[in-house]
């Protein structure tokens, strides 16, 4: 017995042995097989990791699985995955394993689908993707003849997997996911069952209309199988479409040219739950206790043939009467719920197909709601009928549905409207084919969205609609601080609402108080809480907008500016804002402004004229940024301003100018009367300057002109008086506060002190009244810290040369005699100074007019004679620049 034990082992072991190692032997065999099979049917790329087989998972029969599997179409959809799967697994007889390609088809007797994603599509051309079979020319092919495969199934499973059905030219898009599907019968005989369950979340859009968003559906059918007729007919069925439940009954017919299909089908409850369960889960909430009166009914029926020309009648109706529900922990019920709806195609022409909607009514609280609709030309260029007449309270939705809104919803709508037009009407603006007739009110309606820090709340607006154009009759909203007044015109209201459409109009808005922050999210909370942009983002013009405003404020406030009587008018197209004749009131003067702010591109632009006329010099400086870095100096200036000033630039995510962005010119006119001599920058050159009061300098009627860029403000030079000295300004700053100037003192030689105006005395000559001297003051350094430097290089030179040319004019007029004894008299002339001075200076009038008398034409003489005379200038003009104001300025 122990020996038979011991051989029944030894051959289990042996055969579990082969069982392992055979497939391994056949394993080059199995992927030529498959190989085999894709190169003769398949005209596209497939790819796969690996194939494998085994005897144990499957035993008696052989288990073939394909790996990672890829299918990617070629031209037109070329490089476009066409399927992917997982996991692909077969099980068949081992005899099979063992044909040869010229024998009878491999028989597969089960399919198992892991992780599957197949697309089909169509494109606007209609070609096809999933057009890849392969087709022999010349050759009529059966499907029993060069198969390389047979089918004789008895269990089939797809898992996990997903489907996409994309028509381009119909405008059809359908996504199945998480679909599970399971199959148990027989293929090969003639007359079988096949028992079914499936589940799958559907999504079906048709012409941009979404029916079924991720709505779950499932199916367990007994389907009869009559394969020689090709006939497949409903025993016993029940679907659900969310939680509706639908009994099916009836047969599809594969036909010549077609299917032939007569299904009914009905929901075999009349609660009007049922209604409630179409609804997904999502927004219906659990619908287990909701209280419901009245009765839904849905009945349908499909029957005739479905081809490339033609598809099966259809008459589906759904109905309810005098309905109710109301959910157990909300207050208010909705009653007198009236449903006639009706979805039928009576020609088999899929144009002819059309839903009437011939009534849908509902009651909340004493509010009446009542419309009707109908659809026509569904596939093409649809025409749609409505009307709708009630009064709907906002805040009484959440009151009776458990709908989660993002912000409360307030306010009253009561409207009386009709409209009719077709799609293509409503996509091209072609306001001729859109009839809209009615109006519709609104009462104390409160909108919030991300965008804002307020809510806006809309205390009364009146719209009449009337065929092109709806009449914004009145419009009166506050937010914050801010009240708008509005009136006006929309063109393509519905076109902006149903599709893609810009919304056009032409409004007059008035507001008492329009503060800019209302509108603008600046608190740090409320910033995050609220923005729907990033923080590399800015805020954009609305995409959408294509409109005309007239405004008229009398209060904007902005940041810390207080305009005050603002009017002009606003052009808004394509994330563009031209303002035009814009106009106010502030710091004691006006401004007129005109340009464009752009938001198309990433980083926002604007392109700004603007006028300020009559402006207080110390309000406007201390409230505009801009102008504190275009002149700062103008901070210590008590008056007034006129200017043109033309900028462009970038703006941040804030709407504020990027200073560094911001280039363009200024003319700028001064009409100031004080200045603050206290500042660093005038202290430091009125202690240079000793010659000048500062407390007295009048820079009225002044005008220059400023050229800026890339954060530098150019200067171009402008001249004013203190008294009769001509004074030269120009130069260059920086937004960062740096400095380089230079201003030219052109001094009479009054101002240049006694022993000067002595020397100068002696020529007897009126042009010596007109002699000045030219003294730099070269400013640098910071705006509040500044270096100030004087020059009296020129100085001294300028006024050497007018002394000598002016002597030279007079002594060449005059004979030797009368020159002899001029210099006789200016050396006699200075006996009262003091001996080196008076021997210096003696020396050097001597030795310069000896040398014009005589006409010398020696250099090295010539540069001595003037190097003394500059010299003895310069040590009279730094003894003048270094006195006290008080004894010099007379």
């Amino acid at each position: 017995m122990k020996k038979v034990l011991k051989i029944i082992g030894i051959t289990l072991l042996i055969i579990i042995a082969l069982l392992i190692a055979i497939p391994f032997a056949f394993q080059g065999q199995i992927k030529d097989m498959v190989k085999r099979f894709i190169n003769q049917n398949l005209n596209a790329k497939v790819e796969f990791s690996d194939v494998n087989l085994s005897f144990i998972k499957s035993f008696p029969q052989a288990h073939v699985s394909v790996n990672d599997l890829v299918i990617t179409n070629f031209e037109p959809f070329k490089d476009e995955t066409f399927a992917t799967a997982k996991d692909i697994a077969f099980t068949m007889s081992i005899k099979e394993l063992f044909k040869n390609p010229s024998d009878d088809p491999i028989i597969i007797n089960s399919i198992a689908v892991e992780e599957a994603l197949l697309t089909l599509k169509t494109d606007k051309l209609g070609n096809t993707n999933y057009d890849i079979t392969k087709e022999e020319e010349g050759k009529q092919t059966t499907p029993e003849s060069d198969a390389s495969f047979a089918f004789s199934i008895e269990d089939y499973n797809i898992n996990n997997s997903a489907f996409s059905y994309i028509d381009e030219g119909a405008d059809i898009l359908i996504h199945v996911t998480e679909l599970n599907h399971e199959g148990h019968g027989t293929f090969s005989a003639e007359t079988s069952e096949l028992n079914t369950k499936s589940e799958a979340n559907v999504s079906i859009t048709l012409d941009s209309t979404n029916y079924l968003s991720n709505n779950p559906i499932k199916l367990d059918a007994l389907i009869d199988l009559n394969l020689e007729n090709k006939k497949y007919s409903f025993k016993d069925n029940k679907g659900y479409i969310n939680d509706l439940p639908l009994e099916f009954h009836g047969f599809v017919q594969q036909v010549d040219n077609g299917q032939q299909i007569d299904i009914t089908f009905e929901n075999p409850e009349s609660d009007f739950k049922n209604f409630l369960a179409i609804i997904p889960k999502a927004y219906s909430k659990s619908i287990e206790n909701v209280q419901t009166t009245g009765d839904f009914k849905v009945k349908g029926a499909i029957k005739g043939l479905s081809s490339e020309e033609t598809i099966p009648n259809i008459d589906i109706s759904i109905s309810s009467n005098n309905a109710s529900f109301k959910y157990p922990d909300l207050p208010k019920r909705v009653s007198n719920i009236t449903i006639d709806t009706k979805i039928k195609n009576e020609t088999g022409n899929v144009d002819d197909t059309y839903i009437d909607i011939k009534t849908l009514n509902f009651k909340i609280d004493e509010d009446v709601f009542k419309s009707s609709i109908t659809l026509k030309n569904l596939t093409k260029n649809m025409l749609v009928n409505a009307n709708i007449d009630g009064v709907l309270n906002l805040a009484n939705i959440t009151k009776v549905y458990p709908v989660d809104l993002e912000n409360t919803l307030t306010g009253i709508l009561k409207g009386k409207i009709n409209t009719a037009f077709d799609m293509n009407a409503i996509e091209t603006n072609a306001y001729n084919r859109i009839k809209n007739n009615g109006s519709v009110d609104i009462t104390d309606f409160v909108f919030s969205s991300e965008d804002i820090v307020n809510p806006i709340h809309i205390s009364q607006a009146n719209m009449t609609f009337k065929p092109g154009t709806v009449t914004l009759n009145n419009f009166k909203a506050k937010t914050g601080d801010s009240d708008l007044d509005a009136t006006g015109t929309i063109k393509n209201l519905l076109g902006f609402l149903l599709s893609d459409n810009t919304l056009k109009g032409n409004f007059n808005v008035n507001s008492n108080t329009f503060k800019v922050s209302d509108f603008m999210s600046e608190d740090e909370t409320v910033s995050e809480n609220n923005k729907t942009t990033t923080d590399e983002e800015s805020l954009k013009i609305p995409a959408f907008l294509d409109c005309t405003i007239n405004a008229n404020a009398k209060t904007v406030l902005y940041d810390n500016l207080n305009l005050k009587n603002v009017t002009g008018t606003l052009f808004i197209k394509d994330q563009k804002a031209e303002l035009q004749n814009m106009s106010s009131s502030i710091f004691d003067g006006k401004l007129s402004i005109n340009g464009a702010v752009t938001t198309k591109e990433k980083t926002p632009v604007f392109d700004l004229k603007l006028g300020a006329n009559n402006f207080d010099i110390a309000q406007s400086f201390k409230g505009m940024e801009l102008l504190q870095n275009l002149a700062p100096i103008a901070k210590l200036l008590q008056g007034k301003l006129n200017t043109s000033l033309n900028l462009s630039g970038s703006l941040d995510k804030d709407f504020s100018p990027v200073l560094s962005s911001v280039s363009g010119d200024a003319l700028a006119e001064l009409l100031t009367t004080n200045i603050n001599t206290k500042d660093g920058l005038l202290n430091k050159l009125e202690s240079s300057l000793n010659f000048i009061d500062f407390d007295k300098l009048d820079l009225k009627d002044i005008k220059t002109k400023l050229e800026f860029a890339d954060g530098k403000v150019a200067v171009q030079p402008f001249d004013f008086k203190y008294k009769d000295i001509a004074i030269e300004v120009s130069g260059a700053h920086g937004f960062d506060k740096t400095i380089n100037y230079n201003a030219v003192f052109n001094v009479p030689t009054k101002y240049l002190g006694s022993e000067v105006n002595r020397l100068v005395g002696q020529i007897n000559d009126t042009e010596v009244n007109n002699i000045t001297i030219p003294v730099t003051a070269n400013i640098t350094g910071a705006f509040t810290n500044p270096t100030v430097k004087t020059d009296l290089t020129n100085g001294v030179k300028n006024l050497t040369n007018q002394l000598i040319e002016i002597q030279k004019q007079k002594l060449l007029n005059q004979g030797k005699d009368k020159v002899k004894d001029l210099i006789g008299g200016v050396i006699g002339g200075n006996k009262t100074k003091t001996d080196s001075i008076k021997k210096e200076q003696d020396n050097v009038v001597k030795d310069v007019l000896n040398d014009i008398i005589k006409k010398k034409t020696q250099d090295s003489t010539t540069t001595d004679n003037t190097k003394s005379t500059e010299d003895a200038i310069k040590n009279v003009l730094g003894g003048l620049l270094g006195k006290k104001k008080k004894d010099t300025v007379q």
